[in-house]
């Protein structure tokens, strides 16, 4: 059975962390979803992060921070990249611009790109949801990769507390392309 390293997030701070997880194994090669346990997804302060924005708008009252054109967040090997990135914190829990804010949900779009290392992600929007301990990565195409072994679908979905993954197909298939050469030997 072949191994893959699917995506993740992680929060540093008051603002998000991205990373991937660890191992997932799968055995089917086509079906119209496909669930999986994820280690290692955790939530972590240990690294700094860095975002760049072609604007960055901050909304107290409501609560919220919008950070818009060719966004790139990046935090040790770990980098995100989207057209927007909106963080939503909680009232009453601190504010982005003081850096002491409670992160509620953070939602990214237009052109979604993770990587870490050999291991990417792509979609067309994606939401983690700190208080549900959820990630949703959705679009027409979601790509999950490292090296040869590819997963695709369209719909990804995490429960971060568990480590459940699940790879929709959204009335199609999901595809699997394994490289046997990725194998682990022991």
């Amino acid at each position: 059975m072949s191994a893959i390293s699917a995506f993740s997030f992680r929060l540093a701070g008051t603002f998000i962390v991205l990373s991937l997880f660890a191992s997932t194994s799968v055995s089917p090669l086509a079906a119209q979803e496909t669930t999986s346990k994820m280690k290692g997804l955790q939530l972590s302060n240990d690294e700094p992060i860095q975002i760049e924005s072609d604007k960055l708008e901050i909304k107290d009252p409501e609560s919220k921070a919008i950070f818009s054109g060719n966004v790139k967040v990046v935090q040790g090997t770990t980098t995100l990249q989207a057209g927007n990135m909106v963080v939503y914190y909680k009232k009453g829990g601190g504010a982005i611009s003081s850096g002491n804010a409670d992160i509620d949900r953070i939602e990214v779009d237009k052109k979604v790109f993770l990587q870490s290392g050999t291991q990417q992600a792509s979609a067309d929007s994606g939401e983690f949801n700190l208080t549900a301990q959820t990630l949703v990565l959705k679009g027409k195409q979601v790509v999950l990769s490292e090296g040869k072994n590819v997963f695709t679908g369209c719909q990804l979905n995490v429960q971060m507390d568990t480590g459940e993954a699940q790879l929709e197909a959204c009335g199609g298939r999901v595809q699997i392309q394994l490289d046997p050469k990725s194998q682990k030997t022991n």
